[in-house]
């Protein structure tokens, strides 16, 4: 690990001196009369874009109050990729010589106050949560120098995780991208270092989880860099940093709720899914 430590350090300063100089902002993405789109959130007026920020959209000259829409995801990725065991304090024994990755489904994701479903065959749904960067331009092969230009902003992120589903499948597709699994929001914030921001895990109003991304295995710049030797990462692709500490089963009526510093508060609520007779995996139970 003595290596990869030497790296992420050398990461770390690069990004800490880009996010000195880079221009804070924040977006939104909502709906409005049925019809959602990407905005720039100034105090409490959302200024319409063109298209994602990633993607160079530029005011429209159409505005509206943030109380006058639903606020969505700020994210619409086509790559969604998770990180597994990325903090010590979420590991027993010694951490693993490089990160461990899976990717879920851009479906599974839902925005803020927007509910999280546990669905009725699983007995054991736990909260995480985490920060998410977005990717802001065409990434291969990148080196962990380079990689703090191709990070975009950060959000937050709750990944729903079937614990029972996760020890009983071959993969983790099911337990952490099954449809409503992963909240994301509720700003998608740029100026701010992805390597050294304090994430806040709340069930029902208590603290549960609380550490700094500067706590983290493998920093965000290492992520980027070691993820684009393998995928081809897009605009407004997402990645995962990984829990912290220790989770615990949320039941229905839960409300968890991840705050990322200087992003703000995600909130959901649990909500019991509705039975599915047609289920094949259920067939005997």
């Amino acid at each position: 690990m003595k290596h990869t430590i030497k790296t992420l350090s050398a990461g770390l300063l690069v990004s800490m001196a880009l996010a000195g100089t880079a221009q804070a902002a924040e977006y939104v993405r909502y709906e409005q009369n049925g019809t959602i789109s990407w905005g720039e959130l100034v105090g409490t007026t959302i200024h319409q874009l063109s298209d994602a920020p990633y993607l160079e959209g530029a005011r429209t000259g159409q505005t509206v109050d943030q109380s006058a829409v639903t606020l969505k995801a700020p994210v619409d990725p086509e790559l969604v990729v998770m990180t597994a065991l990325n903090f010590r304090s979420h590991i027993t024994g010694e951490p693993a010589k490089y990160p461990g990755l899976f990717i879920v489904p851009s479906r599974s994701i839902v925005g803020p106050d927007e509910p999280m479903i546990i669905p009725v065959e699983s007995k054991n749904y736990h909260y995480e949560a985490e920060a998410v960067i977005v990717i802001g331009k065409h990434a291969e092969n990148v080196s962990v120098e380079d990689a703090p230009n191709y990070i975009f902003g950060v959000t937050a992120g709750n990944d729903g995780s079937a614990r029972d589903w996760q020890g009983a499948d071959l993969q983790w597709t099911r337990a952490k991208g099954a449809r409503t699994f992963n909240s994301v929001g509720p700003k998608l914030v740029t100026g701010i270092d992805p390597n050294n921001i304090k994430i806040e895990g709340r069930l029902n109003g208590e603290v549960r989880q609380g550490e700094n991304t500067s706590d983290m295995l493998y920093n965000f710049d290492y992520m980027v860099s070691y993820i684009s030797h393998y995928f081809t990462l897009e605009p407004g692709d997402i990645i995962w940093s990984g829990t912290m500490g220790t989770t615990r089963p949320m039941v229905p009526g839960d409300t968890f709720e991840t705050e990322v510093e200087g992003v703000g508060i995600l909130r959901n609520k649990a909500v019991l899914g509705e039975p599915q007779p047609n289920n094949p995996a259920l067939k005997g139970q």
